[in-house]
């Protein structure tokens, strides 16, 4: 059998993630993986030819949108930021 290393035994994460190794590159046990991307909050991955596969800056990007303790998404884009320039 051979053995397939994780995105924690390469030098650099792979671009795509399986199911187990996407919940774990954002710290998580599956079944709550899988919890967060029902409620909208993790994307659902691609389907790649029938293997479900989840982009790392996706789940980055979802990550940081993620609220903090107090419901305040931390990282949520200024939406005035950019008021009065033309």
């Amino acid at each position: 059998m051979r053995h397939t290393a994780d995105h924690r035994e390469r030098a650099y994460a792979p671009r795509g993630l399986r199911r187990e190794a996407a919940a774990d590159w954002i710290g998580m046990k599956v079944s709550k993986f899988d919890e967060l991307i029902r409620d909208g909050l993790m994307p659902r991955g691609k389907l790649v030819r029938g293997c479900r596969v989840w982009d790392r800056y996706e789940l980055d990007m979802a990550f940081e949108n993620l609220p903090d303790e107090d419901g305040v998404t931390s990282l949520a884009p200024d939406v005035n930021a950019w008021n009065g320039v033309s």
